[in-house]
Order: structure tokens, then C-alpha cells, then sequence
């Protein structure tokens, strides 16, 4: 099924939430998360703080413009894997591929840095992922037929969450997202404990 071609205003809006990301981090890059107040990033973009705050509900919500689009892909990586795949493949692939796409493009280690080196962004990506892990463990839930609020779900969801942050600081993150999985697939005991 074909999803319909967004109207004139829908691509107007998404063109002016772009630009204020893309303005936003040109911005934090260049001079610092905390020396860039919404007005600047507002004015780089164009248009009026009431605009920005539209678009986004907070200056740390600039910087991570696609968290719903993140979330949303998690959750359909498991609901829309391939017949015969295991939800802990389908995962596997969907971060291997984001991963890589990710370290590859300019600038990644610049964006790493600003968000480790801020503790409001490393807060908010924080609890970003903290929501994405509720939804990521209804969707494991749903298909393993187990509550979402056991602790073995929960525990699957964070440690699978966990795999991007800890395969970011890898010099190649497709190996070390393939190692991880393959300890959340068969456990530890290859590691003598």
C-alpha cells in the first residue's frame, strides 16, 4: 500500500521543522549547547519562537528531531519482520543498518560528542529512550504473548536499547552490534561466568 503525497502544507511544515533542526545544530555544533537560546536557533530558521515551539516542545527536542520516527521503526521492525524471522533478528538488522548508516555520515562523532558532553541532551536522550523502551516492550510483548510489564520483557527491551549506545563507540558498530546480539540471543556463558 502506497502512503498518499503530503498536501502543500504538510511539506511546508515539514520543510520548517528541518530547517529548524538542521539550523539548531549547526548552531550547538559551532558554539555550544548552552551559549544558543531558541531565539537564536528561531532566527537562523527564519521564523518566530512561537513557530519553533510548534514544531518542537523544547530546546533538547531540536537535537533529536526523528525520535518518533525512531520509535515508531523499533516497534515496526518487530510487527513487520519477515515470515520465519525472530523478533531479536529483525532488531539486530534494523540497528545494525541505522548504526552503520549513522557512523558513516559527516559530522557523527561531532553530534556524539555534543550530546555526551551536555548533560541536558545526555538527560533527554535518556528518557528518550526510556519511552521507546515502553513501546518496543509491548511490541516484543505482543509477540511472545508474555505481559509487557514482566520483567523478562522489560529487561529484553533496555538491553536491546542499550546495543546502539554501546556499538556507537566502536570504530566499525556493525560487528559490535552483531556481538551483542549474539550474547542477547545466547546469554554469557561463553565468558566463563
Amino acid at each position: 500500500m502506497t502512503q498518499p503525497t503530503p498536501g502543500r502544507r504538510e511539506r511546508k511544515k515539514a520543510q520548517t521543522r528541518q530547517a529548524l533542526a538542521d539550523a539548531a545544530l549547526r548552531l550547538f555544533l559551532e558554539h555550544g549547547y548552552d551559549q544558543v537560546s531558541v531565539k537564536d536557533v528561531a532566527e537562523a530558521a527564519d521564523v518566530s519562537v512561537t513557530t519553533l515551539f510548534k514544531h518542537f516542545s523544547g530546546k533538547e527536542a531540536l537535537v533529536f528531531d526523528q525520535d518518533t520516527e525512531h520509535g515508531a521503526a523499533l516497534v515496526s521492525a518487530v510487527r513487520d519482520r519477515e515470515p520465519g524471522s525472530t523478533v531479536l533478528d529483525a532488531l539486530q538488522a534494523h540497528l545494525r543498518g541505522l548504526l552503520v548508516s549513522t557512523h558513516e555520515t559527516p559530522g557523527f562523532r561531532a553530534f556524539r560528542e555534543l550530546i555526551d558532553g551536555t548533560p541536558a541532551l545526555t538527560e533527554y536522550a535518556h528518557q528518550m529512550w526510556l519511552r521507546h523502551e515502553t513501546a518496543l516492550a509491548c511490541a516484543i510483548a505482543a509477540e511472545s504473548g508474555a505481559a509487557a510489564d514482566a520483567v523478562s520483557v522489560r529487561a529484553l527491551a533496555r538491553y536491546v536499547l542499550a546495543a546502539p549506545r554501546l556499538a556507537a563507540g566502536s570504530e566499525d558498530p556493525g560487528p559490535a552490534v552483531d556481538e551483542i546480539f549474539t550474547h542477547l540471543k545466547k546469554g554469557w556463558s561463553d565468558l566463563g561466568v
